[in-house]
């Protein structure tokens, strides 16, 4: 493809939030004329699993030959999209506590069926912040536990079994959240550790969901003087390309938080901010809110950064590449596949055997 061709399939760097319960039509118009990567599915977007289902599979096809991803926040505890009949998985901080990292991948294994039955294929789990700060207001019981060994251990093998059971994986957030005493979505968190520090805490845990060729990455929205004086990691080229990409050699899809939130929002408009996501090394962001608008101006303010060569035409390229590699590990069987519904589907969810693990989990609260 070349810079000529960019307007039609500069969308595939977007995933996109949108309202209600079925796809709006100015969502199906974005993806008909920029293409859209993907699309991320809230709690406004779930009513029943069947719907989930229809949803789901309607929206992975909104791009004819280049499927979508259909990616959701489903952690557990209180970050949980999809509730009852779902099974309501415990906080990520008991599978800490237990140190069993069996129990951690019998957990992934039972969600993994459970997003695969309504047709999810990215789910942004597990968060590798290391939780060494508990006055932390976002990340808390997030967190899997207080030691980045433990935390390395656990998220690798959820990493590893939601994977190996088809759900594309994301470890978050980069280069670490744990030790933040104020909340992104309504302020800038500073981080104030040295190098050193970072690399030897902070960074573990994302070394090991490497390690276990995790399929995604997320960039958190912090600052830290110590790696950039100037930019929030998701935003800062040394913090996204010369760290995560080429320090810890991290060759998959990197993905922004969402550019909506008030700790970038608040300093940087979103379509400016989507140019400078992706030039710091995201291959995709986030744009949540369902204000499409702003999603058309973020595609519009990348256009045009690659037609005044502010934006490597390369950069972009090998962004789509990345993405296209990703889907095709694991979008490539999903092509296919009709939505379950029925008997058929309440079977998948909620089952026994997956009540019994959360059960397990919930000794550990």
């Amino acid at each position: 493809m070349s810079p000529s061709g960019v307007r039609k399939h500069i969308g595939q760097l977007l995933i996109a939030g949108f309202n209600g319960h079925h796809v709006p039509a100015e969502l199906r118009t974005l993806a008909k004329e920029f293409g859209l990567g993907g699309v991320i599915l809230f709690a406004r977007n779930v009513d029943e699993p069947e719907q989930v289902a229809e949803l789901a599979f309607e929206a992975s096809r909104l791009v004819p030959d280049i499927p979508l991803w259909v990616s959701i926040d489903q952690e557990g505890g209180r970050v949980a999209r999809l509730k009852k009949p779902f099974t309501e998985w415990p906080p990520m901080a008991t599978l800490g506590r237990s140190g069993d990292v069996a129990l951690a991948a019998r957990f992934a294994k039972a969600l993994a069926s459970e997003l695969k039955a309504v047709g999810v294929t990215l789910d942004y789990a597990p968060v590798l912040d290391v939780h060494t700060n508990p006055k932390n207001p976002v990340i808390g019981d997030r967190a899997l536990a207080e030691r980045a060994q433990t935390v390395a251990e656990l998220g690798s093998a959820i990493v590893r079994t939601l994977q190996d059971e088809g759900i594309a994986a994301c470890g978050k957030h980069f280069p670490g959240h744990g030790d933040t005493s104020t909340d992104s979505h309504h302020e800038l968190p500073l981080v104030e550790h040295p190098p050193e520090r970072l690399r030897e805490t902070e960074f573990v845990p994302f070394r090991a969901a490497i390690d276990a060729g995790v399929a995604t990455i997320m960039t958190a929205h912090v600052f830290v003087p110590s790696l950039d004086e100037t930019r929030p990691a998701t935003l800062s080229h040394r913090i996204v390309t010369d760290i995560l990409r080429r320090e810890l050699k991290y060759d998959g899809v990197i993905l922004s938080d969402d550019l909506e939130m008030k700790a970038i929002a608040n300093e940087y408009a979103v379509p400016a901010a989507a140019v400078m996501a992706i030039d710091a090394g995201c291959d995709g962001m986030l744009i949540c809110s369902g204000a499409h608008d702003v999603q058309a101006a973020a595609l519009e303010a990348l256009i045009h950064a690659v037609e005044d060569e502010r934006l490597p035409w390369s950069r972009v390229e090998d962004a789509m590449m990345r993405q296209q590699r990703a889907k095709e590990r694991f979008l490539a069987s999903t092509v296919s596949a009709k939505p379950l519904g029925g008997r058929q589907l309440r079977a998948a969810i909620g089952r026994d055997e997956h009540q019994a693990i959360a059960q397990e989990m919930a000794r550990f609260l």
